[in-house]
């Protein structure tokens, strides 16, 4: 099944009929120059983690802006205002999700056609089928070269004087993501197969690189991610995951928290259990994508081998 038909808190865009109109002729001046004013190529990441990679391989030669950067916030409430219509339809390039987690995108690219804007869904990137059951493809290890990659070629594409430099930037931005991929290696070679429990999937692709055993049934981690009441048996066991000490850290999303969440946080306080907090959007200000990557494994590490808690990314 399609996940958007599936998650019933997933992004909606509510959109009044006047801002159809808006959205249908917001944007005509930028798409003419191929930028902004300042002649910066204008994009666009859906989260604010794309956002920053977009940056980071366009440099001076792109103006990037994020549609959801608070960490405060459930993205998956998120709704798209008029002026939010109004900045993607302007955008020469954009950077989404996919899998059904930013689906309000999709509604605003159709509402405002353009030949000329530059697409990149990380989903159907990767060629990822929309049965996909964990949309966190930020935290899986493959994800970001391929998006550096697909930014290098549109951004070529739109500028083509400036291809080089997008391409030296990129090979700067894959060579700093190795101390990511040394430190999930080094994990999983210390402490392979650790059990963990977890509340949601968020973070699930980057447990899974560093070799962890994740023993929360997926079911219950789904019920949560999609604002469903789980079943009891799959609450009795992840509680008795706690109780029994069967795990050695207790992921959370800590991005999404209601009273079963604080529930699962009180009894692995009780049970001497460490947590650690992942986010569904790069925590701000102080952080880059890498950095935030290296620092959530840093904060698995210190949990397994300190039994230190990092209920946020400070």
């Amino acid at each position: 099944m399609n996940p958007a038909g599936r998650r019933p808190r997933l992004l909606s865009l509510l959109l009044p009929l006047a801002a159809a109109a808006l959205i249908a002729g917001c944007a005509s001046a930028a798409r003419a120059g191929g930028g902004g004013a300042d002649g910066r190529i204008v994009a666009v990441g859906a989260e604010n983690q794309y956002a920053n990679v977009i940056s980071q391989i366009g440099g001076r030669y792109v103006s990037a802006t994020a549609i959801e950067s608070n960490p405060n916030t459930d993205p998956h409430s998120f709704e798209a205002s008029p002026k939010v219509a109004e900045l993607v339809s302007s955008a020469r390039l954009v950077v989404q999700n996919g899998l059904g987690y930013d689906t309000y995108m999709n509604k605003i690219e159709a509402a405002s056609p353009s030949a000329s804007r530059k697409v990149i869904d990380v989903q159907t990137l990767l060629g990822l089928p929309d049965s996909t059951p964990n949309p966190h493809l930020w935290y899986k290890p493959q994800t970001m070269p391929a998006v550096a990659g697909a930014l290098v070629k549109d951004l070529s594409a739109i500028q083509p004087a400036h291809a080089a430099y997008f391409a030296a930037n990129a090979r700067r931005f894959d060579a700093s993501l190795q101390p990511w991929y040394r430190a999930l290696k080094q994990f999983a070679q210390r402490y392979p197969g650790t059990p963990v429990a977890t509340t949601e999937p968020v973070g699930d692709y980057m447990l899974e690189a560093a070799g962890t055993r994740n023993l929360t049934p997926f079911g219950l981690q789904a019920d949560i991610m999609n604002g469903v009441d789980p079943a009891l048996q799959d609450v009795t066991f992840q509680n008795n995951l706690f109780s029994g000490h069967q795990v050695k850290v207790f992921v959370y999303n800590q991005q999404v928290t209601d009273s079963l969440t604080q529930s699962f946080l009180s009894a692995a306080g009780k049970a001497g259990i460490p947590v650690v907090g992942v986010y569904e959007t790069m925590p701000t200000p102080g952080y880059d994508y890498q950095t935030w990557m290296l620092a959530e494994v840093n904060a698995l590490e210190r949990a397994v081998a300190d039994r230190v808690s990092t209920r946020r990314l400070s």
